[in-house]
């Protein structure tokens, strides 16, 4: 009879549709997924997700999502929240600003974290990031040494682990996959005031970019929208990058550890340093300080264009350019067209189109010209899957 009992009450808690949890979470029971509202808690949501072996997406509704309190991080993903799916449902915003707590006299104002989102150790790329709008990183810095609240003590801390990545950090073992995510108006010392991906020398996979615009951020150094600091690997594919200022003061890294970086002519919207890789596919860089600096190794630009990467503003005094990469072999079917097309000279004509027609972009930045048919961006509609997947 207790057996009978306790089932019938089991039966019916499973089909109860909606549990409300602390913090503004619900378990959508019928969705499998833990929902978010306007004044709840992402975090508590994922850490939710992370202990349940069967509901593993946490869909975040409309509205605009800011720190309770000064930190790391906005959001987190760790080992624990790995396989977890986080999407927007409506116009999500994730900012690093809460003016309401913020020091007022602070350079960094009102910004109260290191980074809005924050990917660490242990996250591969059945982790996805899906819909957000990603802003309000000013340059605010929280902590040293070893020890952080968002990472495991036994996963080593380089200084950039707390510096770069305003928008977004990607660090150690993390691997994630982000999809249609907007990363805009972003600003970070010295660097990856957008993207920062730092696999610390030896990445076992690649971080994943699909569908994404990366607009308007700025970085005293190097790599305004995105960088790919020693050692890492990315795949971008379909991504926007626009309006986008490196350069903005003097490389006080470089300076302290042997000589500035690129200093005549700068770094561009996407900086990808030496033992690194990036896999670029149908992207378009427009309206930068200046394209791609690349010093990795085995990178490839696909059916991109680079289209008057002319932005004034930065400190360096050489002229722009759309690519300065010192490996130009893994660069074809690009359309590219600026002040300074190939910086080194490296990239072959025979498989690219230089100085092509004006692509005549619209509001969305899609080239109108017939010729650009095949190459660059596109905006790819709310629940349509991008063009290639991997």
């Amino acid at each position: 009879m207790r057996r009978r009992v306790f089932l019938g009450m089991a039966g019916a808690a499973a089909l109860v549709p909606v549990r409300v949890l602390a913090d503004g979470v619900t378990l959508d029971a019928a969705a499998r997924a833990y929902r978010v509202s306007a004044g709840g808690s992402i975090q508590a949501a994922l850490e939710a997700a992370a202990k349940d072996p069967v509901n593993k997406i946490v869909y975040v509704h409309a509205g605009t999502y800011r720190p309770a309190a000064h930190g790391q991080a906005l959001i987190w993903f760790n080992r624990r929240h790995d396989g977890i799916t986080l999407e927007a449902v409506g116009e999500v915003v994730l900012t690093a600003a809460n003016p309401a707590i913020a020091d007022k006299r602070a350079p960094s104002f009102p910004a109260v974290v290191n980074h809005v989102v924050y990917f660490g150790d242990g996250v591969s790329t059945k982790t996805m990031l899906r819909g957000f709008r990603v802003t309000g990183a000013n340059n605010y810095t929280t902590g040293t040494g070893e020890r952080s609240p968002i990472e495991s003590d036994n996963i080593r801390k380089t200084p950039f682990f707390y510096l770069d990545g305003g928008g977004i950090k990607i660090y150690a073992d993390a691997y994630p996959t982000i999809e249609r995510v907007e990363v805009v108006g972003n600003y970070t010392s010295p660097c990856g005031a957008g993207v920062s991906v730092e696999h610390l020398g030896k990445p076992l996979d690649a971080a994943v970019f699909r569908d994404c615009i990366f607009r308007d951020n700025r970085t005293q150094v190097t790599g305004a929208a995105f960088d790919l600091l020693h050692g890492s690997r990315a795949m971008l594919d379909n991504c926007l990058f626009v309006g986008n200022m490196a350069n903005l003061g003097v490389d006080y890294v470089g300076l302290l550890t042997g000589g500035e970086y690129h200093p005549e002519h700068g770094s561009g919207a996407m900086t990808v340093f030496e033992g690194s890789r990036a896999e670029v596919s149908r992207c378009t860089f427009t309206g930068n300080w200046a394209g791609v600096d690349d010093n990795g190794t085995g990178c490839t630009y696909v059916k991109s264009i680079f289209w008057n990467n002319t932005l004034k503003g930065g400190i360096s005094t050489g002229a722009r350019y759309e690519i300065d990469i010192t490996n130009g072999g893994g660069v074809r079917e690009s359309f590219i067209h600026g002040e300074t097309n190939d910086l080194r000279g490296t990239i072959s004509r025979a498989v690219n189109t230089f100085d092509p027609p004006d692509p005549r972009f619209d509001a969305q930045f899609v080239p109108q010209a017939p010729e650009y048919g095949a190459v660059g961006y596109r905006p790819v509609a709310v629940g349509v899957r991008s063009r290639t997947t991997r």
